[in-house]
């Protein structure tokens, strides 16, 4: 295929998410199902325009005073690939499967200097009902927070120290172009460009053989944070894949025990074969199995999902809480514009009892790592405080010592994270990951 006829394509496919309201990797698959003689590049080139239109949707559609999906890819183009007029003219030509010529008003939206006056909302390509939840957070670098979460991200790897050392490992993916991370000792980085596919990770021998992971620079040092120890009694209460849960018996390096559940029990279909690939043999994994067991002496939400054994023993607790997800934008450009008020309350919701859960596992001079991929103060410092209030006997640990468990590079962290009373914010633009919190609550002895 052309570029100009892929253009055309992802015209096409946007269209499709816009109009039944989808995923984008539905839209695109099945597109890729009814037009066969597309080969992979140009299915990956025209998902790298559909992905990158929903980057820039909000701004592309102020720039060119247009919400169609045509004025979204011609708008990204100059607004993500930075391409001129005379370059965007030249694909939308009117040739066999190119988009119709550009009109005089397109021309003269993209010769413009719209943006300049444009709205936070727009230049940060963001929904405009979250304007006033990003200004809690953010202030007047809304914007700039904003589009730094519009980029696409990397690829990041953890090694999993209970097979591997990173300097083991690196050498063995540099044909992908495979950098130390700069935050996590333990990371890799593969940078991606814009027409770039995913590289074929599981099919790498050092993946195979369970010395990687991938996982996000951001939800590695998320793990970190939670100063996991060899010997202790931890519970994973939101558990899913088991991403965390295996960084975190790799920090205990085989010693104490863990105990991962999650509230919906098909989250953790796939752990169970990552435990035995990574040589994990410190993890119980606990299904849920209805009915409340234990009641919370905050609220009496009760515990549940098998933990009654564990009331008052847990050294950590850490809750991997389910979330709007507004840090992952990087990588889920889609969700950020089907995300609406109403998903926002309930999850408010969930993430408070799974806080009160906690409570009724941790014991005297436990923690818990509360964390999300979040960056709304609803669900993280909102919910930290209100936690507070109801459950007097914790206190939050100073995100300063927090910290520490980065080492050296803990003072060059503390003062790149947004840091406040509640905890520490990553975001893309401060500390080059996803956006996650992460807040880590001590009872008292």
């Amino acid at each position: 295929m052309t570029p100009a006829a892929r253009l055309a394509a992802a015209i096409e496919v946007f269209a499709d998410i816009e109009t039944r309201r989808r995923p984008a990797a539905d839209a695109l698959k099945d597109w890729g199902l009814s037009h066969r003689f597309a080969g992979s590049a140009d299915r990956a080139a025209i998902a790298g325009l559909v992905y990158d239109a929903l980057r820039r949707k909000a701004s592309s559609a102020w720039l060119m005073g247009a919400q169609t999906p045509r004025a979204a890819l011609i708008g990204m183009l100059q607004r993500e690939r930075g391409l001129d007029v005379a370059a965007i003219a030249a694909l939308c030509s009117g040739a066999r499967f190119a988009p119709a010529p550009l009109t005089d008003a397109e021309r003269a939206a993209l010769s413009s200097e719209a943006l300049t006056n444009a709205p936070p909302f727009a230049l940060g390509d963001y929904p405009e009902w979250l304007d006033p939840h990003l200004a809690r957070v953010f202030g007047e670098d809304r914007a700039a927070e904003g589009a730094a979460l519009a980029t696409r991200a990397p690829l990041d790897l953890r090694v999993n120290t209970l097979k591997a050392e990173r300097d083991e490992v690196a050498p063995k993916l540099a044909h992908l172009g495979a950098e130390p991370t700069r935050w996590s000792p333990l990371g890799l980085r593969i940078r991606l460009g814009a027409d770039a596919k995913n590289p074929a990770i599981h099919a790498e021998p050092p993946f195979r053989k369970g010395e990687i992971e991938v996982q996000d620079e951001g939800s590695q040092l998320a793990a970190l944070l939670t100063h996991a120890k060899p010997g202790e009694q931890v519970v994973d209460l939101a558990a899913g894949a088991g991403g965390k849960t295996l960084a975190l018996a790799a920090m205990m390096e085989n010693r104490g025990q863990i105990y991962a559940t999650d509230i919906d029990k098909r989250q953790l279909v796939p752990i169970h074969e990552r435990l035995l690939r990574a040589d994990v043999r410190n993890v119980q994994v606990r299904t849920p199995r209805g009915s409340p067991l234990v009641p919370s002496p905050a609220s009496g939400a009760g515990l549940g999902w098998g933990l009654a054994d564990l009331a008052g023993k847990a050294d950590l607790v850490v809750i991997d809480a389910p979330c709007t997800g507004t840090g992952t934008w990087r990588r889920n450009p889609d969700a950020k514009w089907r995300v609406r008020p109403g998903a926002l309350a309930e999850r408010v919701k969930e993430q408070a009892a799974l806080l009160d859960r906690a409570a009724a596992l941790v014991k005297p001079a436990g923690r818990i790592a509360y964390i999300t991929c979040s960056v709304l103060a609803d669900e993280n410092a909102d919910q930290v405080r209100a936690f507070i209030d109801r459950v007097r006997d914790f206190a939050v640990e100073n995100p300063a010592e927090t910290a520490k468990a980065l080492g050296e590079r803990a003072y060059l962290f503390t003062a790149a994270a947004l840091i406040s009373g509640e905890g520490l914010l990553m975001t893309p633009r401060r500390i080059d990951t996803d956006g996650f919190f992460v807040s880590v609550l001590r009872r008292s002895a």
